[in-house]
């Protein structure tokens, strides 16, 4: 269910809110057009945006080495044997961040998993409780339903 007031899409409104966000302080109309471009990514849920989030920082993770303060993983330290540990030390850090990635989108599927069986649960609630209150519906619809004689018979 989506309840944003505003959507992401090209409409009067959301062009006049960039329009005004330009001409009181730039970065908010900067803000607003992302939200109008890139709006629908996020299907207006904090589960999706987060989802997409950890799928970009994944990438980043596994596809990019991470460079801190100038220094590659390539740069010796002058001691061959610091050096080694050093690679060894990374390689593990590594490798268990992959597990842990793997472990955090596994947990991502499972609640996911669960809300689809709540959702589905709630639903099939819904649908067994006003499957009766319809009239012309169901096996025993003179039953269920408020139209008949009801004189004390």
């Amino acid at each position: 269910m989506n309840t944003a007031i505003i959507k992401p899409q090209w409409s009067p409104l959301t062009i006049g809110l960039m329009v005004l966000g330009f001409i009181i302080f730039w970065p908010l109309g900067l803000a607003m057009l992302a939200y109008i471009i890139w709006g629908e990514k996020f299907g207006g849920s904090a589960e999706k945006a987060q989802a997409y989030w950890n799928k970009g920082c994944g990438y980043m993770r596994n596809n990019h080495k991470h460079q801190g303060f100038g220094r590659n993983e390539f740069s010796s330290s002058g001691n061959a044997a610091f050096d080694e540990y050093r690679a060894e030390q990374l390689k593990r850090l590594e490798e268990e961040r992959a597990r842990l990635d793997a472990e955090i989108d596994a947990f991502h599927e499972y609640m996911a998993n669960l809300r689809k069986a709540k959702d589905r649960e709630e639903f099939d609630r819904f649908m067994g409780e006003h499957r009766g209150q319809r009239q012309g519906y169901g096996e025993n619809d003179q039953n269920n339903n408020n139209w008949s004689n009801n004189n004390g018979h």
